[in-house]
């Protein structure tokens, strides 16, 4: 929880420095992350290589760690923690898919028949190192519990951005790649099976399964989202391998990877005429109203339908008013938001733009919009003195 607030922090930084970098000097931003550079090997008389820009290396190779990372924590609280139990996963999960529902139709319906249809993904995504850095400015005011319910409502949305990204934003697939990528997942399961214990071959293989993926047309981050949910959960030989690398790579995920995406990717003109170009059209108002409305209104109803019908339950100490306030911080899409409009708009820098306008404003006013009702909430409702049932609140 540490880690993620104050990665949230650096994150924040991150995306205040594109905005003046490009801002101030846009030919120097832009020339920086274009810039290009080449790895290959060379095998058998054959090179295998990759060339692309600063900016797709930051996308499509770094960010392997942070989705390695994602599915490390899938793949445990599937195992071991509060997936596992369905009764206390319900209401998150329904809330999720409400949460990435609702936005997505609404920016289909503002953009339909548009040229900017193919955006529809990009409100469906919650930045959860924004949202807990947000939680953590209240310290012990909000119950422990709205904790839980967004962490396990992110992992969830997780999932479900996970798997926009693979079946809707891939290239033409090679059959023959694609086949590599799956034949080195099994053999990664037969290392385990077999009781191969050291990281490093698993390391070696999993290169290769990157630029396997990365050739086939499925985007690249999809290999570490693999590798992360075959990661055992549990000791491993004697070995908790997950919480090792977790506990080595998140720091590197959080304070470094992800506020260099930031840096690469948030970089948009603010200036009156940019921002009246952008917000002239529907994409950027479809995102904002995606993150703003859509994920309060697609979290919070599903969420409350679902503790009626007695689908789940809250956890104790959460209750309405702070589902409100949770579905209205968990329009804060940005990193992920961002990723999904790079996707999106590859080839079309102009709607690019506008895509990227509108998750900032977006999230902004969600972040904003979310702090302000929680604040509200803690002063009117005494931690101690709330309860976690529906009906509790319903008495209230």
């Amino acid at each position: 929880m540490r880690l993620e607030a104050a990665g949230g922090i650096v994150l924040l930084v991150a995306a205040v420095a594109a905005l003046v970098w490009v801002n101030v000097h846009g030919d120097s931003y832009h020339d920086f992350w274009d810039h290009h550079i080449e790895f290959g090997i060379l095998l058998f008389d054959e090179l295998f290589a990759v060339d692309e820009g600063l900016k797709a290396w930051v996308n499509d190779g770094l960010m392997v760690i942070f989705f390695f990372v994602v599915g490390m924590e899938i793949k445990r609280e599937l195992v071991v923690g509060e997936l596992r139990d369905p009764r206390r996963a319900a209401l998150p999960i329904i809330g999720a898919f409400g949460g990435m529902l609702v936005p997505a139709g609404f920016f289909a319906l503002l953009n339909q028949g548009g040229e900017g249809i193919d955006g529809w993904g990009i409100p469906v995504a919650t930045d959860i190192a924004f949202v807990v850095g947000v939680l953590a400015l209240f310290g012990r005011r909000l119950p422990a519990g709205l904790r839980v319910f967004l962490l396990t409502l992110a992992i969830a949305d997780d999932i479900g951005g996970i798997a926009i990204i693979a079946v809707f934003y891939t290239d033409d697939l090679s059959l023959p790649h694609l086949g590599t990528a799956i034949g080195l997942l099994a053999l990664i399961l037969a290392g385990q099976r077999f009781g191969v214990r050291h990281i490093a071959i698993y390391v070696v293989v999993g290169i290769i399964l990157w630029y396997a993926t990365h050739e086939s047309g499925i985007h690249a981050t999809i290999a570490g989202v693999a590798l992360g949910l075959l990661t055992p959960a549990r000791p491993f030989r004697g070995r908790d391998v997950m919480h090792s690398l977790e506990h080595t790579l998140l720091p590197y995920s959080s304070f470094l990877i992800v506020p260099l995406f930031a840096l690469a990717n948030a970089g948009v003109e603010v200036t009156p005429d940019s921002l009246g170009k952008a917000f002239g059209g529907s994409i950027a108002w479809g995102v904002v109203l995606g993150l703003v409305v859509g994920k309060f209104v697609g979290i919070s109803a599903t969420t409350i339908a679902g503790a009626r019908l007695g689908v789940g339950r809250l956890p104790a100490g959460v209750n309405l008013g702070h589902v409100v306030g949770a579905s209205l911080l968990a329009g804060i899409g940005f990193t992920v938001s961002l990723f999904i409009a790079e996707l999106s708009f590859a080839d079309a820098p102009a709607l690019l733009d506008q895509a990227k306008k509108g998750v900032l404003a977006g999230s902004l006013i969600a972040g904003a919009l979310g702090a302000v009702f929680l604040l509200v909430i803690s002063r009117v409702t005494p931690t101690s003195a709330e309860h976690g049932s529906m009906e509790s609140v319903a008495h209230k």
